[in-house]
């Protein structure tokens, strides 16, 4: 294969997403989103294909080693289609037109989103991850099918862009009249949400297990309001075991995008400004709603990540963290056994009960994420500990162990600042100066404020 130095870059090279710019020396002739992509498709008459994506994403680097990075790949995609690439996150009216076209025609999405596309735009078919071998036998019998099968294919395009059209009310099946609601839809609403709740672990059941920081805001909205205990219980339970979890960064605060499993233990490890800023709200509301030590530790630790790791220069907040490094899904954040007993010492054995590692490992290649099954208070009675001490060993281990993490290569950072995932951060960071009066986190917000209203607000 030809190393990337070595080629010469595509359409994308003078872009300035991160995510695109991870594609510029692709042999793909990658085109961004514009007119230039969308008028060589109609003036050659060939298909379009959009893959969209973003720079944390781990499939999207997947897919993009085992196929977008091969020449013999690459030189079908070439020679048959139009091919464009899209950041989901710079683009993400685009991302949705298609997300929703994928979804009308009754398949699942996801990123990488790969969505195929007549020389007009319209869609007619896609998919998200492929392994490389289907990959190219669909890029072949949809050339195949263009070929031969035109009629057919535009009906079907028509028949998507046709749906897309719907407006809102139409495609929920809403009158213009429905601007009221009464209480017991809200009632309505909440019944079917705890339906779905997985009373152990919180969340959903089942997996992959993402979140939701909206859904859990309405719910703790409604206990507040309506006094309603099973709705904060569900609140309640899902937030302490989302703070347990893997899902959690044990020892730098800041939550991964998902969990793989129901258990909230094996997160994609990619790290999103969005989510944390929800979460950060969330946490801070339901510590106002009932105060727990363990939501103001997550608010804390959350927003030093954030301040750590993804604030600019400027007082703006950059997009995200990759979910991999050197290669490897997760490798910055998981340990050997033995490499957390050389870095504890006398220590290993408390802190391998409290986070449960395991000498093998518990999760893939003998490496070990951190995840807690007990409260502080229960650690700190079994061991006769008084509760500041607890607090001060666990913090010493966390001490011991981030100055070697941050030797270790880390994840690539999504430079992006966007209006909207800042302005979610802003009103996590007034949020939390509610809920516990720290005077640095109003200080913040309002210097962010003022860098978006210096930077990226419209002069009038």
């Amino acid at each position: 294969m030809v190393e990337k130095e070595a080629r010469t870059p595509n359409k994308l090279i003078k872009e300035s997403s991160p995510y695109l710019l991870q594609h510029a020396y692709n042999p793909v002739a990658w085109y961004p989103w514009g007119q230039e992509a969308l008028q060589k498709a109609i003036k050659e008459d060939k298909p379009i294909l959009v893959s969209i994506g973003y720079s944390a994403c781990h499939w999207c680097h997947v897919m993009e080693r085992e196929s977008f990075e091969q020449e013999e790949i690459a030189t079908v995609m070439n020679r048959d289609f139009v091919c464009i690439k899209v950041d989901r996150e710079e683009r993400p009216d685009v991302d949705q037109v298609y997300m929703d076209a994928l979804q009308n025609m009754g398949l699942q999405g996801g990123w990488p989103l790969n969505v195929f596309l007549m020389p007009d735009a319209k869609p007619f078919y896609g998919g998200t991850y492929f392994p490389p071998d289907r990959w190219q036998n669909i890029l072949l019998q949809i050339a195949k099918a263009f070929k031969e099968q035109r009629e057919e294919l535009a009906k079907s395009a028509e028949g998507f862009a046709n749906s897309l059209n719907h407006s809102l009310l139409e495609k929920y099946g809403l009158q213009h009249n429905d601007a009221s609601f009464q209480l017991d839809k809200l009632a309505e609403a909440v019944k079917g949400l705890l339906s779905k709740a997985d009373e152990k672990f919180g969340g959903e059941k089942g997996a992959p297990k993402f979140p939701m920081p909206v859904l859990y805001e309405f719910l703790l909205a409604f206990a507040a309001q309506e006094k309603d205990t099973p709705s904060w219980e569900h609140v309640k339970n899902t937030l302490i075991q989302m703070a347990f979890g893997g899902i959690y960064d044990q020892l730098g605060g800041g939550f991964s995008r998902y969990s793989v499993d129901g258990e909230w233990f094996a997160p994609h490890f990619e790290k999103m400004l969005y989510d944390n800023a929800q979460l950060i709200s969330l946490y801070s509301k339901a510590y106002r709603y009932e105060p727990n030590p363990l939501f103001k530790t997550v608010v804390q630790e959350s927003i030093a990540f954030v301040m750590r790791e993804l604030k600019s220069k400027e007082e703006g907040f950059f997009s995200a963290l990759d979910a991999d490094s050197e290669g490897e899904e997760g490798k910055y954040y998981v340990w050997q056994y033995m490499e957390l007993a050389k870095l504890l010492g006398d220590e290993i054995e408390l802190f391998e009960e409290f986070y449960n590692v395991k000498q093998q490992g518990n999760w893939e290649k003998q490496q070990n994420i951190l995840y807690r099954t007990l409260p502080l208070e229960a650690f700190a009675a079994k061991h006769q500990f008084t509760i500041e001490k607890a607090k001060n060993k666990i913090e010493a281990w966390k001490t011991k162990l981030l100055t070697p993490r941050t030797k270790k290569q880390r994840p690539g950072l999504d430079d992006k600042i966007l209006t909207s995932w800042n302005g979610l951060m802003i009103t996590a960071l007034a949020d939390a100066y509610a809920a516990f009066g720290d005077e640095s986190f109003l200080n913040q917000a309002i210097n962010s404020m003022q860098f978006l209203q210096n930077n990226l607000a419209t002069k009038t």
